[in-house]
């Protein structure tokens, strides 16, 4: 393993070397416009009107426009490429963002890395993962309850809308150690002025991290895709934004690493030599969604809009028990003998039906909405249905572009609810949320090979109060917060993997703080640490580390005379020990256990991210202190280890013609 690590080290230097060469020979390239080295912001505000500038009063036959400097050279660039989001158009502040090209947390490609490492999963992207801190659902009705792979999937609910001067294209490609790959691809154009179409494609391919028996045997494969529109009428009054999507999501699964306790000959951090459960085992979550929005405006401060949404969650898990896989499962078969195959297949239909506008410089909305579905499972006697009615509304009032106040509610028809403030200031925001939502399909009901169960659980209940502070001291920014959560008849997975309702309260203390320090002209200092306690009669249900931070320290300029724009330095993450959720693949959810302990260890990455023009490139080395710790390693979820020492490579590209 030392010999592994040090040959790692040395590739690294090699890669840096190589890296600085090719940054030497980018004199020749064309310097990036002023304003394009000014929108390092992905959530920079570019107003509507921003769109008119730069065209010119004609247009050529094919409704594509033509954006000329003055030397006549073309200037498409990441603001003449510009996206919106639905949930701006539907409270009338539509906000067009120019495409990112910054290089914060750049080389945190993958989605557990994006999020700020707030996710547990298995140790390799792709895996199945859930959210280290307690969550709010944002569906107050029924849910399918196969949330293990949430993390991965694209919503058409945030997909991104274009409007874009010239044919944009987004490539994306992540090379990581070990075979963890990834593939990104956007594409958008405007047919006309009014009119744009998209696509997106995304792939994950990742090796097992743990025994894997040929370079190509994957642990994880995800092939999705999407097609979206948007299109405005000639006169502005109506507007539709669409899209369809499809995830398909294959995990072979491993079962983790078998105990030294269970297999003398087992032994931890060993890798690609180490001994796991299941050979035979798969689970497929595969998703289609269409979703639609359109809206009219009857008169000024009053529109009519409609919000139709079809889903469905086809979920399998399939194992070969005529092999050495069923020493991991419960030796009761309820199904079959030497197979098991659970089907779970989850569909919804939505129409959202509502008016709004605005009045006396408040934007107000109000809505009903009908939701219809059901679970179908080969060994259920009948369908597990739902017809759910909501009502519900909004109102905002934008005093000014830094003070805020908004308020919105939802009530299911005849038990849940949702209410929900939040306040703005240049100094204050506070939000609070009071929720009561349902069960999920799959807590309620379930039936498979391995377990079967009928409940009828209460609604869960929680109040939320989070309040943070902004207070910029000359190039600091300081972030302290507090998040206050009750949560009762709260449901979870126990010791023995079936659900249960906690019968008392949990209450969740979490101050927290965030800061950006700026040191000198040339490095950043960028910190988040988050403290939680947890009390009450159902606070076991909650395994929370006690001490959760994350911090990075890195050079950041440009060089080689605004060339080359670099960030280069260390990325640090820790959590104290905590009993962490086990997962059981099978029903495929995380549940209680008491026995393993997720120990503390901090573990240091470092990372190259530059910036030639508009192509950004990602080198990490993960891991950078393995073996140098007391501890060979360390774990993620029980029995899974977290990676051992990889590089990565990561490359974007922006073409806007």
């Amino acid at each position: 393993m030392e010999k592994t690590t040090k040959v790692n080290k040395s590739i690294l230097a090699v890669f840096i070397f190589f890296f600085l060469g090719l940054i030497q020979h980018s004199f020749a390239q064309r310097p990036i416009p002023q304003n394009g080295r000014q929108v390092q912001n992905p959530n920079q505000r570019v107003q509507q009107e921003a769109l008119q500038q730069g065209e010119v009063e004609g247009e050529e036959q094919t409704g594509r426009r033509t954006l000329l400097d003055d030397s006549t050279r073309m200037v498409f660039g990441p603001t003449t490429a510009l996206f919106f989001y639905e949930k701006d158009i539907k409270r009338n502040s539509l906000t067009l963002y120019p495409q990112d090209t910054s290089l914060t947390n750049f080389h945190n490609y993958d989605p557990r890395a994006k999020g700020g490492w707030k996710y547990q999963d298995l140790g390799n992207i792709g895996s199945a993962a859930q959210p280290i801190f307690y969550e709010i659902p944002d569906q107050i009705g029924t849910r399918s309850g196969f949330h293990a792979y949430d993390i991965y999937y694209h919503n058409p609910e945030t997909r991104k809308y274009f409007d874009t001067k010239s044919p944009f294209t987004n490539m994306s490609a992540f090379f990581g150690g070990g075979n963890r790959n990834m593939l990104d691809l956007e594409f958008a154009r405007n047919v006309n002025p009014r009119w744009n179409i998209g696509f997106e494609f995304h792939t994950i391919r990742s090796r097992k991290t743990l025994n894997p028996i040929a370079r190509d045997d994957n642990m994880v494969e995800q092939t999705s895709y999407s097609l979206h529109t948007n299109y405005r009428s000639e006169n502005g009054r109506y507007w539709l934004l669409g899209n369809f999507s499809r995830m398909r999501h294959v995990v072979n699964e491993i079962g983790g690493i078998i105990p030294p306790e269970e297999d003398s000959t087992s032994v931890y951090f060993t890798y690609e030599d180490a001994k796991v459960w299941l050979r035979n085992s798969q689970a497929r979550d595969l998703r289609q969604d269409y979703h639609f929005y359109h809206e009219y405006k009857v008169r000024d401060g009053l529109q009519i809009y409609h919000v139709f949404d079809r889903k469905s969650q086809d979920i399998r898990f399939d194992a070969l028990l005529n092999s050495t896989d069923s020493l991991f499962y419960p030796s009761a078969r309820l199904l079959e003998s030497d197979t098991t195959r659970n089907i779970h297949d989850f569909s919804e239909w939505k129409n959202e039906f509502g008016l709004k506008g605005t009045f006396g410089g408040f934007f107000y909305n109000a809505y009903a909405k009908l939701r219809n579905g059901r679970m179908q499972n080969p060994a259920f006697e009948s369908d597990n249905t739902f017809n759910e009615v909501f009502i519900g509304g909004q109102l905002i009032g934008k005093l000014s572009e830094k003070w805020s106040l908004s308020a919105d509610g939802e009530y299911l028809l005849p038990g849940a609810f949702r209410i929900h403030g939040v306040f703005q200031s240049p100094w204050l925001d506070v939000e609070y949320t009071k929720a009561l939502y349902k069960p999920s399909s799959m807590q309620q009901r379930y039936a498979g090979n391995h377990f079967n169960w009928d409940n009828d659980f209460d609604n869960v209940g929680v109040d939320q109060v989070t309040g943070t502070l902004k207070l910029d001291i000359g190039k600091a920014k300081i972030r302290p917060g507090l998040t206050i959560n009750r949560v009762n008849n709260y449901i979870y997975f126990d010791e023995n993997r079936l659900p249960v309702q906690a019968s008392g309260e949990a209450f969740m203390l979490m101050p927290s703080v965030k800061s950006a320090i700026r040191v000198g002209k040339k490095f950043q200092w960028d910190a988040e640490v988050i403290f939680t306690s947890v009390s009450g009669g159902a606070a076991d249900a909650f395994r929370i580390p006690e001490l959760f931070a994350n911090t990075r320290f890195y050079f950041d300029s440009p060089a080689f005379d605004e060339n080359v724009f670099l960030q280069f330095g260390l990325d640090i993450r820790y959590h104290s020990s905590y009993f962490a959720d086990a997962y059981w693949p099978s029903h495929q959810q995380f549940y209680l256990q008491n026995t393993f302990d997720v120990y503390a260890y901090p573990v240091v990455d470092v990372f190259l991210n530059f910036r030639i023009n508009r192509t950004r490139v990602l080198l990490k080395y993960n891991h950078l202190n393995s073996g140098m710790m007391s501890r060979e390693g360390y774990f993620v979820t029980p029995d899974y280890t977290g990676i051992r020492s990889f590089i990565d490579l990561g490359i974007t590209w922006y073409l806007f013609d």
